[in-house]
């Protein structure tokens, strides 16, 4: 007879695999996301905004990072422009219902994108065609891209440049993915106060 896992030996799985994660993700990431959030931090003090996409999961996390930005993370400071462009729901399937559910993104892009700012893509898989569009949209309007893929980093790893930051989490499962993406979005979040208003003391 097969043992089935105890509910206490499955909660100690799941620890024990996402823990491993962040840790890989540590040794990897660390450098790319302190890039990644100097690209952020200068472009809102030049004045520019951030964008961010994604879907399902990764819609939340979009919004999470804008909602961090726009009221604020640790530090009492002033609100930074950051737009999740899944939280417009009359926007989003508006632009399904007319077209394509694969240009939901893009079209926000092409219509708030200006030179100078920041498109953060989300993907846990990196395929998602409606973000890999959004990063097309973005590089045509002349913005940056921040990239948080899992995986192999997919779609989206290919179709950045040499002035994007890709932070992908090697990984295939997607609740650990999606785990340590929210890890790399409080970092970010954190080091874009600390580089314009001081670090938290």
């Amino acid at each position: 007879m097969v043992k089935v896992m105890s509910k206490l030996e499955y909660i100690k799985r799941i620890f024990t695999e996402s823990i491993a994660v962040k840790k890989a993700a540590l040794e990897d990431l660390s450098a790319l996301i302190a890039q990644a959030g100097e690209v952020m931090a200068n472009a809102l003090y030049e004045g520019h905004k951030i964008l961010s996409c994604g879907n399902g999961g990764s819609a939340a996390d979009a919004e999470h990072f804008a909602g961090e930005m726009m009221n604020r993370f640790l530090l009492e400071r002033a609100p930074l422009p950051a737009v999740a462009l899944s939280s417009g729901t009359s926007v989003v399937t508006a632009i399904a219902n007319d077209y394509n559910y694969t240009d939901v993104f893009a079209k926000q892009v092409e219509a708030l994108g200006n030179k100078g700012d920041v498109l953060l893509a989300i993907s846990t898989s990196g395929n998602s065609a409606n973000v890999v569009k959004a990063i097309i949209a973005a590089h045509a309007k002349g913005l940056r891209v921040i990239a948080l893929t899992g995986n192999d980093g997919g779609k989206m790893a290919q179709e950045l440049n040499a002035e994007d930051v890709e932070l992908r989490v090697k990984c295939r499962v997607t609740p650990r993915v999606q785990e340590t993406h929210i890890v790399i979005i409080h970092c970010l979040c954190e080091l874009i106060e600390a580089q314009l208003f001081g670090a938290r003391k």
